[in-house]
């Protein structure tokens, strides 16, 4: 789809900007008369149980605008709202354009489509500029002796840029157009925020008059340049991190960036020099079990929390490195030998986590229910041991523009979702949980898993979460999950292999028209056993023979043994990383050169595996070529 650029108004008008000597502007003459006054009250969106009030309506006469914006109008205050997003400005002349680019959606982009406060023909993302102060009131032609616009009054409304607006999915939603918000940063039509410099009066027709500039470098769309398409540009970086003016959430972002590149920095300097603080760099660092505890009436869920011994700090490897992601993996490496990953249940950063572990007494002798490292912490590990703990790594990812999440989960499956749904709990997305166990005794983290249901009251509020008794012969039907999804949605499974199995067919039944990236498989147990085959690595060579003639490096992948595990044998972890070793993440992904696979785990779409492979879980036929 091709999209226009908008025209700037502020060429039409023939605006200029007046800069003083220190390159800083004073106001130019930019004005236009208001031509709606718009305000929402929380309402539920069409096929959500989630509430917004972006669908606003026409005020009727002057209102009052205090700190948090407009008398009335309500927000939901997990994006939206506060004294930094206090009034939301859009230029109307966007929407022709999006009536040209979106005819199915034509008869929506109307002026107040966006959930806009104030519609504005003039003001755009290419002619406001952060930290800009405007002037609210009936016209009048009042300026300085100088000619330089000055305010309506002394009690006049006063309003400064403080942000752009950063869309979330609602916006996909309200126009039924998946993944819409993106295109609106990439093009710079998203509108902007101000903040409340002095309250006052608004009513339509009232004219809002530049009186202040700041920042003239800095409009709205060339700020979303940096922000979202040009994001490594470290001096703007810098200079966008300290402008005051410009609202934390962008800020900080900026910040961000600034502290990661001068932690990168200082590491460069420190390995340049020779030293470094290796300690932090460790591959496998030592946590301490400090809780564990059985989950379920059964005793077959167990929860451990580890603390690392020696924390990481934010000030020594930035915030990101601490921070820890909903839905993360990480890897143990047991006193026993053995090396298993799992999912982060829940945590408070990468210093402190809990895992989930199921083990099955009964099923011991002649299944592989556990491959050793469930036996070990649940018989073996107490509070107090030491454990090797390797990266922390992302794993579920988030879809931030789907309408509707849908989990549904086996048994100990829930370890890789719970920590996910409670994020999307707790900022207002819809989403729903099913969740298959034995039985009622056999419901790990129950007391979390309730309060998905429940709302700032501790009441039952929503049904979030719904629970499939198999004792009692409840089923769940993954089917009828699938053919009754509302519009937009995602989604995720977990669970026992013959419960994805059934997931993996149904959701590709073309019939069904769910594409790959609709979906996301987070299976907990793999099939990596076959037939022996060779790799050659043609990235990698060795000396072999008497003449010394380098030749590419040969691994031989046995009936029970990865090509994962014997890159990482031969090369090291370094260089072939891995993650959650199941198929699930990617991170272990190899360049297929030539050869036949049998490609296993869900991490790559059906394009992809024409010039990849799965090396935790796939297998070569014969032999092939790959590089690492």
């Amino acid at each position: 789809m091709s999209h226009n650029i908008d025209p700037t108004p502020a060429a039409r008008r023939g605006v200029t900007l007046h800069e003083d000597e220190n390159n800083s502007a004073v106001a130019p003459e930019l004005s236009e008369i208001i031509g709606e006054v718009r305000f929402g009250k929380m309402k539920l969106m069409p096929g959500l149980r989630v509430e917004s009030a972006i669908d606003k309506q026409l005020v009727d006469g002057p209102v009052q605008v205090g700190p948090e914006g407009i008398e009335g109008d309500e927000h939901d205050y997990t994006f939206h709202g506060g004294p930094e997003k206090a009034v939301h400005g859009y230029y109307s002349g966007h929407y022709p354009l999006w009536q040209a680019e979106y005819p199915s959606a034509a008869s929506r982009f109307v002026p107040g489509g966006f959930g806009e406060n104030l519609v504005l023909s003039t003001l755009s993302e290419r002619n406001v500029c952060i930290g800009d102060v405007y002037s609210v009131g009936p016209p009048t032609t009042s300026s300085t002796p100088g000619g330089i616009p000055s305010e309506h009054s002394p009690t006049s409304l006063l309003l400064q840029i403080s942000l752009p607006r950063q869309p979330c999915f609602k916006l996909n939603h309200r126009f039924q157009l998946k993944n819409f918000a993106p295109t609106t940063y990439k093009l710079s039509r998203t509108g902007w925020y101000f903040r409340v410099f002095r309250t006052g009066l608004l009513d339509k027709g009232y004219e809002i008059r530049l009186i202040e500039r700041k920042h003239a470098r800095w409009t709205i769309e060339r700020i979303q340049e940096y922000l979202h398409r040009n994001m490594g540009d470290i001096a703007m970086n810098e200079e966008l991190s300290k402008i005051p003016e410009l609202g934390i959430e962008s800020r900080g972002v900026f910040l961000r960036r600034v502290e990661k590149q001068r932690i990168k920095e200082r590491k460069e300097r420190a390995k340049a020099a020779g030293g470094g603080d290796e300690k932090k760099d460790e591959k496998w660092r030592d946590y301490k079990i400090v809780e564990k505890k059985s989950e379920t009436e059964t005793g077959r869920i167990m929860s451990f929390v580890f603390e690392a011994v020696d924390p990481l700090k934010a000030e020594e490897v930035g915030q990101e490195a601490v921070d820890l992601d909903e839905g993360a993996h990480v890897k143990l490496k047991l006193p026993n030998g053995l090396v298993r990953a799992y999912s982060i249940a829940g945590g408070t950063d990468k210093n402190r986590f809990q895992l989930g572990v199921a083990y099955d007494k009964e099923a011991e002798e002649g299944a592989k229910k556990s491959r050793g490292g469930s036996r070990y912490l649940h018989l073996q590990a107490k509070i107090g041991d030491v454990i090797k703990v390797g990266a922390i790594t992302a794993g579920v990812p988030i879809v931030s523009a789907a309408s509707n999440h849908v989990f549904v989960v086996g048994g100990i499956g829930i370890t890789a979702f719970l920590a996910l749904a409670e994020a999307y709990k707790k900022i207002n997305y819809n989403f729903s949980l099913h969740y298959a166990v034995r039985s009622e005794k056999d419901v790990p983290f129950r007391e979390r898993l309730m309060k998905l249901n429940q709302g700032c009251d501790g009441e039952e509020t929503a049904k979030n979460l719904i629970i499939y008794d198999k004792s009692k012969g409840q089923r769940l039907d993954i089917a009828k999950i699938v053919d009754t999804l509302p519009w937009n949605s995602q989604l995720y499974f977990c669970g026992p292999k013959r419960m994805m199995d059934a997931a993996l067919s149904i959701t590709s039944e073309p019939k069904r028209q769910i594409g790959q990236k609709d979906v996301h498989f987070e299976a907990f147990e793999a099939e990596v056993g076959g037939d022996p085959f060779e790799a050659v690595v043609t990235n990698r060579v060795e000396n072999k023979g008497e003449n010394g003639k380098e030749v590419p490096v040969v691994v031989s992948v046995g009936e029970e043994e990865t090509l994962l595990e014997k890159l990482q044998e031969r090369f090291g972890e370094e260089e072939v990383a891995s993650s959650c070793c199941v198929g699930n993440c990617g991170t272990c992904v190899v360049r297929l050169v030539s050869g036949q696979v049998d490609h296993r785990g869900t991490a790559l779409t059906k394009e992809e595996t024409s010039t990849q492979m799965l090396s935790c879980v796939s297998r070569g036929i014969g032999r092939i070529a790959i590089e690492i």
